[in-house]
C-alpha cells in the first residue's frame, strides 16, 4: 500500500527530502509535484530548480515507521499475518480469511475505502504471490488478479515492479530491458550467467513459480475469539463484560486441544484505526473465563490514564499467544478449596495490577560461587505458586540467612596458614572468634573467571557475643597474590 498527500491548489508542491547516500534527495512527494516531474530519490537542489516555490520539509523515518506499523496494527482486523514491505508497504496473508468480508474483491474495497477515509491515498492488490501483489499495487492499476493472469499482468510493467536492486535495474536498461516482458522472452541461462540469480529469483517469485513466504511482524495467536459490534463501546465495565463473553467463546476451543492458556492478549480495535493491545500472563494453565476475565480487569485498572477510548471500539479480539497442556484437578469429598489454585490467582492478580516483577521468589541456578547461586524469577513462572503452596522447598545447605551480594574485604588474624582466624576486624569493629568450623572449599570457575582465578576456603565462625559470620580466604598462601579473606554473609 501507498500513500500520498491529495493535491492543494493554494499552497506550493509539498515533499519530503533526507539525506541518502550523503546527498539530499526527495524521499516522499505529493501529486502536485508528481504532476511536475519530479521523482522520488531525485536531488533536491535539482528539484529547487524545476520548481522555486518547491516546499521541502525533512523526512522524519522514525516518525514514518511509526505511522506504518500503526497501520500494520489496524490491518489485523483482516488477518494476523501481517508483514511490513519497505518502508511504505503491507503484505497482508489473507489465505482463508477473505470469505469472511465477502471475498476479495469486498475484501480489497473494504480495506482501501476505509484507509481513504483516514485520509490516506492507498493503493492495493491481491495475487497469487506477495511478488505479484507488490508490483501490481506499486506499478499497475491494483485489483484482484488471477493466477492465470499473471504474466499477462507483469509484461507491461517496468522492472523496478521485480524489487530489484537499483543498479541492476539500470545495467538491464542499458542493454535495452526496461519491462518486464523483455524478461519473459529471454533464455533463462544466459540471463543468470550475466546478471546473477536474483533477476530469474524475482521474476520466478512474481510469477508464483517460486515460494516466498512473508514474516508476520507478531507472533501468531494459537487459538483465537473475535467479536465486531454492531455500536461502539466506550465504558470499561462494557469491555470488560465482552472480554468475559470472548472468554467463554474459547474456553471449548481450549478444551477440544486439551490446553489451557498461560499467555492472553486483549486487542480493542477503535473506530479512528488506534489499536490497543493488552496481555495478561497466569502462573498456570488457565481455561475459566471468570478468571481470564479478572485478569484483564486487573489489566484495565492499570492502563486505565492510557486506554482513550474515543468515539469507541468497534472489535475486540482474544488471543491465545502460549499455552501449556491442562491437567485437571479435582477437590475433596468436604469441597474444600485447592490451595495452590487460590494462590496461583492471587499472583495472576497481582502481576496483571502491578506488573511481572512485583512478585519475586528466589531461586537457584547452577553455579559453584554462592554470589551467582540464586537468583529472583517472577512468581507466575510454572510450578512455582503449587511448590510453595506444597511446601516444597529447595534443600537446606549450610549456608547463612543473609548473604552479601558482594563479597566485604576484612582484616583477619590466623595461628597456622590455612586455619580458622582467631580475631577479625570487619567494619571497623573488632572481633574475637570463640568457634569455628571449616574449611569448606569451593573451586573457582574457570570458564567465567579464567583459569588463573584463586578458589575459596569458607569458614563459619562464631564470636564471643555468639554471631555468627560466614568468610572465606581468597587465594593459596605461598602463591602470588597472597591470600586475601572476606566477609560473605551473616548468620540469623
Amino acid at each position: 500500500m501507498l500513500w500520498r498527500s491529495t493535491g492543494r491548489p493554494e499552497t506550493p508542491p509539498l515533499v519530503c527530502a533526507g539525506r541518502v547516500q550523503n546527498a539530499m534527495r526527495l524521499t516522499a512527494l505529493d501529486e502536485v509535484a508528481e504532476a511536475l516531474g519530479l521523482k522520488p530519490m531525485q536531488g533536491l537542489a535539482e528539484a529547487k530548480a524545476i520548481c522555486p516555490p518547491l516546499d521541502a520539509v525533512m523526512a522524519d523515518e522514525a516518525a514514518d515507521a511509526r505511522f506504518l506499523a500503526a497501520i500494520a496494527d489496524w490491518c489485523d482486523r483482516y488477518t494476523p499475518l501481517v508483514a511490513i514491505d519497505g518502508r511504505d508497504g503491507l503484505f497482508l496473508d489473507i489465505t482463508g480469511c477473505a470469505h469472511l468480508f465477502g471475498g476479495e474483491e469486498a475484501l480489497l474495497k473494504d480495506v482501501l475505502s476505509r484507509l481513504m477515509q483516514f485520509g490516506l491515498d492507498a493503493r492495493g492488490a491481491i495475487a497469487a504471490s506477495p511478488g505479484l501483489s507488490s508490483a501490481i499495487a506499486r506499478h499497475g492499476g491494483g485489483g484482484v488478479i488471477g493466477e492465470e493472469e499473471a504474466e499477462t499482468a507483469l509484461t507491461p510493467l517496468p522492472l523496478d515492479a521485480l524489487r530489484l536492486p537499483p543498479e541492476t535495474v539500470a545495467r538491464l536498461a542499458r542493454l535495452g530491458l526496461r519491462q518486464v516482458g523483455d524478461l519473459l522472452a529471454l533464455p533463462r541461462a544466459p540471463l543468470t550467467r550475466r546478471f546473477g540469480p536474483e533477476v530469474v529469483l524475482r521474476l520466478d517469485q512474481a510469477l508464483g513459480h517460486e515460494e516466498e513466504p512473508i514474516s508476520p511482524r507478531r507472533p501468531l495467536a494459537r487459538l483465537s475469539v473475535e467479536r465486531k459490534l454492531a455500536e461502539p463501546v466506550t465504558g470499561e465495565e462494557d469491555l470488560m463484560a465482552l472480554s468475559e463473553r470472548l472468554a467463554v467463546a474459547l474456553k471449548p476451543q481450549l478444551e477440544a486441544h486439551g490446553l489451557g492458556g498461560r499467555l492472553f492478549e486483549l486487542l480493542l480495535f477503535r473506530v479512528d484505526s488506534q489499536v490497543f493491545r493488552l496481555h495478561a500472563g497466569a502462573s498456570s494453565p488457565l481455561r475459566e473465563p471468570k478468571r481470564i476475565a479478572a485478569l484483564f480487569a486487573e489489566r484495565f485498572q492499570a492502563v486505565h490514564d492510557d486506554l482513550d477510548a474515543g468515539f469507541g471500539f468497534e472489535m475486540l479480539r482474544l488471543n491465545v499467544l502460549h499455552a501449556d497442556a491442562f491437567a485437571g484437578t479435582q477437590q475433596d469429598f468436604a469441597g474444600a478449596g485447592d490451595t495452590a489454585a487460590s494462590l496461583d490467582a492471587f499472583i495472576d492478580q497481582a502481576v496483571a495490577r502491578f506488573g511481572a516483577d512485583c512478585l519475586l521468589l528466589p531461586g537457584a541456578r547452577e553455579s559453584h560461587l554462592p554470589e551467582r547461586a540464586g537468583l529472583l524469577r517472577p512468581a507466575f513462572q510454572a510450578g512455582v505458586a503449587q511448590a510453595v503452596s506444597q511446601g516444597n522447598a529447595p534443600l537446606r545447605l549450610e549456608r547463612p540467612f543473609r548473604l552479601f551480594a558482594r563479597p566485604e574485604l576484612m582484616e583477619v588474624m590466623a595461628p597456622v596458614p590455612e586455619g580458622p582466624p582467631i580475631f577479625f576486624r570487619w567494619r571497623r569493629t573488632q572481633h574475637q572468634v570463640r568457634r569455628a568450623e571449616g574449611p569448606e572449599r569451593i573451586g573457582a570457575e574457570w570458564w567465567v573467571d579464567g583459569e588463573d582465578a584463586p578458589p575459596r576456603d569458607y569458614f563459619r565462625i562464631e564470636d564471643e557475643a555468639g554471631r555468627r559470620y560466614w568468610l572465606f580466604r581468597e587465594g593459596l598462601y605461598g602463591e602470588t597474590p597472597p591470600p586475601r579473606w572476606f566477609m560473605h554473609g551473616v548468620f540469623a
